[in-house]
């Protein structure tokens, strides 16, 4: 294992029907009034708005409504959300809901302390401030509930960018599985993808790890895997909720790939063109781009998938692995090729042109070209 240092402040409230504790928590951390990000208007449905209200209530916790994220969340909206919490002096963000309520409450955190436009944090700027981040979560994917990323859309530009500050930890998510019972079951799928689509970016592209790492990582999939077969047959499941919540929770808090050395998110940076230009869920676009990396990739480094297909899927062979898991996505509804996402193939230039830039970006785009990226699109069709 490489040198590294691992620390993660998000403090984690685990179990039944702990979104009720969320006053305490805000009231211990010393905050007087918040902004409650929402998404649609399910979480009034549903009842879990009257049941924050009323813990916020309880604990004396003023707090001002900011509802209407949408799924891939946009920097039009942020903005909405940056110039209330200015004007309202909130003390802190609340997020309560999947993980683009997250990202964009991550996202007006940073923004309600900026003098300039919160969208020039993710075309490069440092994050030096943010106000204080709470998250109550009701879909397992993410990871953003105990990680310092968020991801917001551009819609003006068709750019998918992210931010990566420890500014945007939440300082404490509620992780009550029982919440994730209302979700459909093909966001529970796409939450499955985007689980493994985490794990897999550091596993494959590393330059060097540990057993310890690998068998984090491969049991990680394992258990998203066995634990979504349970729960597309038996959406109650509690058990398999619980399990599933917390293995998405660690794919994507710094802990699988501790130890690691110049890895990278090509699989991420690829997807992020497919949902900015057509606004599919970022899970379907990642099972559609999986595949087609792991085939090109493969030659590069297989003995990670030759232990990749028998840690996981107990076959042998790089290509049965690739094709194990690609059958996997298939089964739980996820789509597997562009055409399935009605995205067409006459569209992969552009796709290329816009996730090239992003590769640019994250500091890959000499291994990923415009021509690359294309060439591994081609693979998904």
């Amino acid at each position: 294992m490489f040198d590294f240092v691992f620390h993660n402040p998000t403090k984690i409230v685990f179990g039944r029907q702990k979104e009720e504790t969320i006053g305490e928590e805000l009231k211990s951390a010393g905050m007087g009034k918040v902004l409650f990000v929402y998404g649609q208007n399910s979480i009034k449905r549903s009842g879990l708005f009257d049941r924050i209200a009323a813990s916020l209530k309880r604990n004396g916790i003023g707090y001002v409504e900011f509802g209407g994220v949408v799924s891939n969340p946009v920097i039009s909206h942020t903005r909405q959300g940056v110039e209330l919490a200015k004007r309202e002096a909130v003390d802190a963000v609340l997020a309560v809901g999947g993980g683009s309520v997250l990202d964009e409450g991550k996202a007006i955190a940073v923004g309600a302390l900026a003098a300039d436009d919160v969208w020039n944090y993710f075309t490069g700027k440092e994050v030096t401030r943010a106000l204080p981040v709470f998250t109550v979560i009701t879909l397992a994917a993410t990871g953003s509930e105990m990680n310092g990323n968020a991801v917001v859309t551009n819609e003006e530009t068709k750019q998918k960018y992210n931010i990566g500050s420890p500014h945007v930890y939440p300082r404490v998510s509620i992780l009550s599985p029982g919440l994730t019972c209302t979700v459909p079951l093909s966001y529970s799928a796409y939450g499955a993808v985007d689980a493994i689509a985490h794990v897999i970016e550091g596993y494959f592209t590393r330059q060097a790890g540990s057993h310890l790492q690998d068998r984090l990582v491969e049991g990680i999939i394992k258990t998203v895997i066995e634990t979504n077969n349970v729960i597309m047959q038996e959406p109650d499941n509690y058990a398999a909720r619980a399990e599933f919540m917390w293995a998405a929770t660690l794919a994507l808090n710094g802990l699988t790939t501790a130890g690691l050395k110049e890895y990278s998110f090509p699989n991420h940076m690829i997807e992020h063109s497919l949902s900015a230009i057509y606004n599919i869920a970022h899970g379907a676009g990642l099972a559609i781009v999986m595949p087609a990396w792991m085939k090109w990739y493969a030659v590069k480094a297989p003995e990670r998938f030759e232990r990749f297909a028998q840690e996981v899927f107990g076959v042998e062979g790089a290509a049965a692995g690739i094709k194990a898991l690609e059958a996997w996505f298939a089964a739980i509804g996820a789509p597997i090729r562009l055409p399935d996402a009605d995205i067409p193939a006459g569209d992969i230039n552009m796709i290329a042109a816009n996730a090239a830039a992003l590769a640019t970006l994250w500091g890959i785009g000499e291994i990923y070209s415009k021509e690359v990226i294309a060439e591994i699109l081609q693979l998904a069709v």
